[in-house]
């Protein structure tokens, strides 16, 4: 038994490890609530252009590395004292940061770039704080390794800390705080929470430097050495991995099965939660576990990122999907965790592993819709993942390569003379050929397993860019995919899963093609735009523009502009080899690029008798088209007895609920039509769902009193605004 004295000189050496862990717990938290906390603060101010969510993340990315630098040169070049006297005052410095919101003065002009606009905005009115807290988890643990507590010499079972504050902020905003709070609320709670970090990092800080060690300790037969640099490539590799194939999978879910909401959250938290399991001391699978897993999850990504298991996943397909992910995930950070350095280099480490995962982002929202028509980062980042399997003899050398290389392009070269013309025509069979030529090679090349699996990787990459799918257009932007073919008598565009538009082929020999699907004659857009409403109005606007379809409802004399935030899509639209919906009806009508409700609110003056929003087709709900902020700007932008229309077909949310609330505070007549189509007798005579909204019922005319327009009272529910919006609410 211990003495009283003892015991209470032993009690402050293991609350060491509690308050450390609190501390870097409290900070990850922060780091996690506030990167969509002030995108929700900003969204209105620079639109929701995926380039502006795509800078945003570049901008957290930066700034998380450069915290991570910080904290190297930090705890390299500086004594453990004026480490923490530094880092408390940047603290106090971004304390002049809260609570966060907008810089004043600050404005957007449309007229300049808006990426680094973007990035200008998020370094002013986040920077500092955002930098102070990205720090953190690597000094917190830099500074536990001089503090003489229990594992002094390991202290990485804080990072898994770290990420389990990451991954408990990464839900607790969409699903606790945004449906109970609005932004400014949210904003006043974070800055209470990075106030008393500031204590937390003093006691912290003091905590160290009452510690045993003057030096950082080292584990018993460890490295001591400084990292070569092939060390640190295997770090950044086993980083970049897991971050890449998260973004892979995310985009792949959203675009097989549409845009489920918060469908970015189930691969993100397991990508987190492998990070808690891992950085821990005890290993939470088995190493001939995982390893049976990890060869599992490359062959069902295999399958699913070459296509040989379809075009589409279905539910089941997706959870193997995401099952793989995490498999992979595991075995990378298991990897990464094995190999840590001694504690002297910890922040080297981190800014690596930073860099891994910031590459990971870079490859897959900037370089891969730029590079590539198809999801092929999703393949190649898998390649990527079976290298780690590789033993030593089965790693690819230069003669290797070579031989690899001159084999594939040989039987490449063959793949492509049979996809030539009048060589074969049918599309199995061209599969199948692919996979005999890749079989080959590999056989051929069989005593020499890198040579053969990089001479069958090139037949088969070869062999999903040249093998026609059957596709008129395909193309991939920031929006994602977007392709064009003919079925069933109808050229069809989609993105995604979304069908945006479709034209019968026998209507190219007409000089006005007849809308069809959402948009056809019996349905409710129709019934607007062929009414005296319709007729009557001399300026319409359309945001959302599709492959046109409503400019075939144009009157003569009328003035009509569109609203279209992807550039694929106006190309798509205006070229009559695809639709001519356009070139037919309103080839004049000028596309205003950009986010609809930037684009609207620098029109000052512009009055429109009949403004259309279509923005709502992708199964999304964009928030800031949907607030009463917005609706405000709609009405300033229409006539005294102008006529507003929303189309609100979507899968999973009920439009109506917030429309409802907003008319209701703003006093507008509001209708909605449910119209279940007809397919039975027309295919493309399909359902939709309609809100109208006027200032009064006079403006609606005849449909103010039509059976098929239902008045649409609120639903006495929280109004949505560009402080406040609670998307699952919505749900159906």
């Amino acid at each position: 038994m211990y003495s009283s004295d003892t015991r209470s000189a032993l009690r402050p050496v293991f609350l060491v490890p509690v308050l450390f862990t609190a501390t870097i717990f409290l900070s990850a938290s922060l780091l996690f609530f506030v990167q969509p906390l002030f995108t929700k603060i900003v969204l209105p101010q620079i639109g929701g252009a995926p380039a502006v969510w795509t800078t945003a993340m570049l901008f957290f990315q930066s700034a998380l590395i450069g915290g991570y630098l910080y904290a190297h040169l930090s705890t390299t070049y500086l004594s453990l004292r004026a480490q923490v006297l530094l880092h408390l005052s940047l603290w106090a410095v971004a304390l002049t940061f809260l609570p966060l919101s907008i810089p004043e003065g600050w404005q957007y002009v449309p007229d300049a770039s808006a990426v680094w606009q973007t990035l200008v905005l998020f370094g002013l009115g986040v920077g500092v704080p955002f930098g102070v807290l990205s720090a953190n988890a690597p000094l917190i643990q830099s500074w536990y390794a001089r503090s003489g507590g229990p594992s002094a010499d390991d202290p990485y079972f804080l990072y898994g800390a770290s990420n389990l504050g990451s991954l408990i902020a990464l839900l607790a905003f969409p699903l606790v705080a945004e449906p109970l709070f609005g932004a400014v609320r949210i904003g006043q709670g974070w800055a209470v929470g990075f106030v008393a970090l500031g204590g937390f990092l003093a006691a912290s800080g003091l905590g160290a430097a009452r510690g045993a060690h003057a030096a950082v300790p080292v584990r018993p037969g460890q490295d001591s050495g400084r990292p070569s640099l092939s060390r640190v490539g295997h770090w950044l590799l086993l980083a970049f991995i897991p971050s890449s194939l998260m973004l892979a999978i995310t985009t792949k879910i959203s675009t097989d099965i549409g845009a489920i909401p918060l469908v970015w959250v189930v691969p993100l938290s397991l990508y987190l939660l492998s990070f808690v399991l891992t950085f821990s001391r005890r290993p939470f699978f088995g190493a001939t576990v995982l390893r049976i897993a990890y060869m599992a999850a490359l062959g069902w990504l295999a399958v699913v990122f070459t296509g040989i298991g379809g075009t589409h996943l279905d539910l089941i397909g997706i959870a193997g999907l995401v099952a793989s992910f995490f498999a992979v995930a595991m075995f990378a950070h298991t990897r990464l965790y094995d190999v840590r350095p001694e504690g002297r280099h910890l922040t080297l480490y981190y800014v690596v592993m930073s860099a891994g995962g910031a590459l990971g982002g870079l490859f897959n929202s900037v370089l891969a819709p730029a590079v590539f028509v198809t999801l092929a980062e999703g393949g190649i980042t898998t390649l990527l993942a079976a290298a780690l399997i590789l033993s030593p003899e089965m790693r690819l050398t230069l003669p290797l390569a070579k031989k690899g290389v001159a084999y594939g392009v040989i039987a490449a070269g063959a793949l492509v003379l049979a996809v030539q013309p009048f060589a074969v025509e049918s599309w199995l069979a061209l599969k199948l050929i692919m996979f005999a030529l890749a079989a080959t090679v590999a056989f051929l090349l069989r005593r020499t397993v890198p040579a053969a699996a990089l001479a069958a990787g090139l037949v088969a990459v070869v062999g999903n860019y040249v093998i026609p799918a059957g596709d008129i257009f395909r193309d991939r932007s920031f929006f994602g995919t977007h392709w064009v073919a003919d079925v069933g008598g109808l050229r069809q565009y989609a993105n995604g899963t979304t069908l945006h538009g479709a034209e019968r082929l026998a209507d190219y020999r007409k000089p006005r093609p007849e809308p069809l699907f959402y948009y056809h004659r019996n349905g409710p857009m129709a019934q607007v735009l062929s009414s005296y409403i319709g007729r009557a109005a001399r300026h319409v606007g359309v945001v959302g523009l599709g492959v046109g379809s409503l400019a075939c409802y144009r009157q003569p004399g009328q003035h009509w502009q569109f609203y279209e935030i992807d550039p694929v899509v106006d190309r798509i639209a205006r070229n009559p080899a695809y639709f001519t919906f356009i070139s037919a009806c309103a080839g004049d009508a000028p596309t205003h690029l950009g986010d609809a409700r930037m684009v609207l609110a620098a029109q000052e003056g512009l009055k429109y008798d009949l403004l259309v929003i279509d923005a709502y087709g992708s199964d999304s709900v964009p928030v800031h088209l949907t607030t009463q902020e917005a609706m405000q700007l709609y009405l300033d932008r229409l006539a005294p007895d102008g006529v507003l229309l929303y189309h609100i077909t979507n899968r999973y949310y009920a439009i109506e609920r917030p429309l409802s609330r907003s008319a209701a505070a703003l006093g507008l007549e509001a209708r909605l039509q449910d119209y279940s189509g007809n397919a039975e007798n027309d295919p493309a005579d399909s359902a939709s769902r309609v809100v109208m909204l006027a200032r009064h019922a006079r403006a609606l005319g005849t449909l103010a009193e039509d059976p098929r327009w239902r008045v649409l009272a609120s639903d006495g529910g929280r109004i949505w605004t560009d402080d406040f919006a609670n998307p699952l609410a919505a749900l159906r």
